[in-house]
């Protein structure tokens, strides 16, 4: 199974040795000139960030979460070890708009 845009998937971010809950940003490339993903991380430390999205408590999840779009990264396929569930389109619209922000690129 390959991760998807949307899915939630726990990764090898080569820190603390375990595995952490990432959100798989990247689109389906039919033919990317890497294997590489690009994620969003989540957490549970909400510091009220523009930058953060609440995701509130996922039922696949122990904790209340937040996707922390300043820490956008990009991981090789391989490194993705077990989707756990998917983001609904409204919780990946408002991160879109995040990621948007972050980067200071103003929609049209």
């Amino acid at each position: 199974m390959k991760p998807k845009r949307g899915e939630i998937w726990f990764a090898d971010l080569g820190i603390v040795a375990k595995p952490r809950p990432v959100l798989v940003v990247s689109w389906k490339d039919p033919d990317p000139p890497r294997v590489l993903l690009t994620y969003i991380p989540l957490t549970r430390q909400n510091r009220g960030s523009a930058y953060e999205v609440p995701l509130g408590h996922l039922p696949f999840l122990h904790k209340d979460s937040v996707a922390n779009v300043q820490g956008i990264g990009a991981l090789p396929s391989v490194r993705f070890e077990r989707k756990v569930g998917a983001l609904s389109d409204t919780d990946m619209a408002s991160i879109e708009a995040a990621i948007l922000y972050s980067l200071g690129i103003t929609p049209h």
